[in-house]
């Protein structure tokens, strides 16, 4: 499908793994010159990569800086990075407070750095797109990991904000919502849980994965980064102009609201 993001500039964060490095490629498929933003080295043919820790303000300026000081533009931004606790949170005070701040950090306000850093010059250029990635965590209070749920709700809410600010420029903003995805983050909930349980109930990843997916997933089948993606560049693209502070779910049909 052609999109026409042909030599549009897309920065996606959080690009080395996961679904960031999947809409990346994306991104490239249809074209466009990417721009790829992670705390880790990110190999990927055909694109720029910058290190830099989305907790640092500064850091994700000087990427700005420099995508619009080489580049001159920048038409779509992607927050892709993540992060969560390490821990079974059920109940939450299995976690103490202190241990929420750099799950905030990274989720939340990692996109809250990353808006203010590129917004201000696409609303000077009166066009562009920015996707967060949230999670359906963020809309059901998952009791796995509190934090990583209750930053993903943030996320949401302040992506409704910036849509609402943005419109006016010409800006749209929106977020997806994944469901049961095959990442390193998926997996170290499961590694959590398996902790915490008895040598006669622990289960393999596999095993564990494939009874969540079959007790709450409606078309019983995990969703892979690919899926995300395709969204992505979808929402990028003028084919959704009249798209934006909408939360859309990429879920295998878990969350349905009535």
């Amino acid at each position: 499908m052609n999109l026409c993001l042909q030599g549009e500039v897309a920065v996606v964060i959080g690009a080395a793994s996961g679904i960031g490095r999947a809409i990346a490629t994306a991104f490239l498929q249809e074209g466009a010159f990417v721009v790829a933003v992670d705390k880790a080295e990110t190999v990927l043919e055909g694109i720029v990569a910058y290190v830099a820790d989305v907790t640092d303000y500064a850091a994700i300026q000087r990427v700005a800086d420099k995508v619009w000081a080489t580049l001159g533009r920048c038409d779509h931004v992607v927050y892709s990075a993540g992060a969560g606790s390490g821990k079974y949170g059920f109940p939450f005070w299995n976690l103490e407070p202190s241990e929420w701040q750099s799950v905030l950090n990274v989720n939340l306000l990692g996109a809250v750095h990353t808006a203010h850093a590129f917004a201000p010059r696409m609303v000077e250029a009166r066009r562009g797109t920015v996707l967060f990635l949230s999670s359906i965590a963020g809309q059901i209070g998952s009791q796995t990991d509190p934090p990583y749920s209750a930053a993903k709700a943030g996320v949401i809410n302040f992506a409704q904000c910036a849509a609402k600010d943005l419109a006016p420029h010409n800006v749209r903003v929106n977020t997806i919502c994944p469901g049961m995805i095959k990442t390193a983050l998926n997996q170290s909930t499961w590694e959590a849980w398996n902790q915490l349980q008895p040598e006669s109930e622990r289960k393999t990843y596999e095993a564990w994965a494939n009874e969540k997916i079959s007790r709450v997933t409606p078309l019983n089948r995990w969703q892979e980064p690919e899926d995300i993606a395709a969204l992505a560049v979808f929402l990028a693209s003028e084919q959704a102009k009249n798209i934006t502070g909408q939360t859309l779910n990429v879920d295998g049909g878990q969350v349905m609201h009535w």
